[in-house]
């Protein structure tokens, strides 16, 4: 399986999101320049992340974008059910009823047991996604930092967040 770089984006962005603070916003050019990427292409996704619910929006000239609800409620699944959708990746064509020869449709009453399999693995997969949050995550890192991230992290904020319009 192989998601797009935009779930990747997504995820980095959303947790930074996180560490601003209540009245915190960050504009997608922020987002993408602090990331490296492209701010068009990244703008997709927090679009996608915003028809979601997970990101808030605010528009103008000094709006940006901040999180819609807490980094504890919001999980990896969440993020990557926003950027790809919510189907699951394997999609079974049921080509075994196709080619020269191919059996009854009679035949074929119970699932594709390759279908069946992959669609168990999609499930476990999205277990595990589910049980992190974005809070997690940045905890996660905040334990392993030396102190050089977090100073990163917050040249880059001082220089670049919004604060919401009164």
């Amino acid at each position: 399986m192989k998601l797009g770089d935009g779930v990747e984006q997504a995820i980095h962005s959303v947790t930074m999101l996180a560490v601003l603070p209540a009245d915190g916003l960050l504009s997608a050019a922020a987002l993408a320049e602090f990331h490296g990427v492209s701010t068009s292409y990244l703008l997709k996704h927090l679009q996608a992340l915003s028809r979601a619910g997970i990101v808030d929006t605010v528009p103008g000239p000094k709006g940006g974008y901040r999180l819609a609800k807490p980094a504890d409620e919001i999980t990896l699944l969440d993020i990557v059910l926003a950027v790809e959708g919510p189907e699951p990746a394997f999609r079974c064509k049921e080509i075994r009823q196709r080619g020269p020869n191919p059996l009854p449709k009679e035949r074929f009453n119970a699932p594709c047991q390759i279908n069946a399999a992959m669609l168990r693995a999609e499930r476990l997969y999205r277990n595990e996604l589910r049980k992190v949050t974005v809070a997690d995550l940045n905890t996660s890192v905040m334990q392993t930092d030396d102190g050089s991230i977090e100073k990163r992290g917050c040249a880059f904020l001082g220089e670049h967040m919004r604060l919401l319009p009164s």
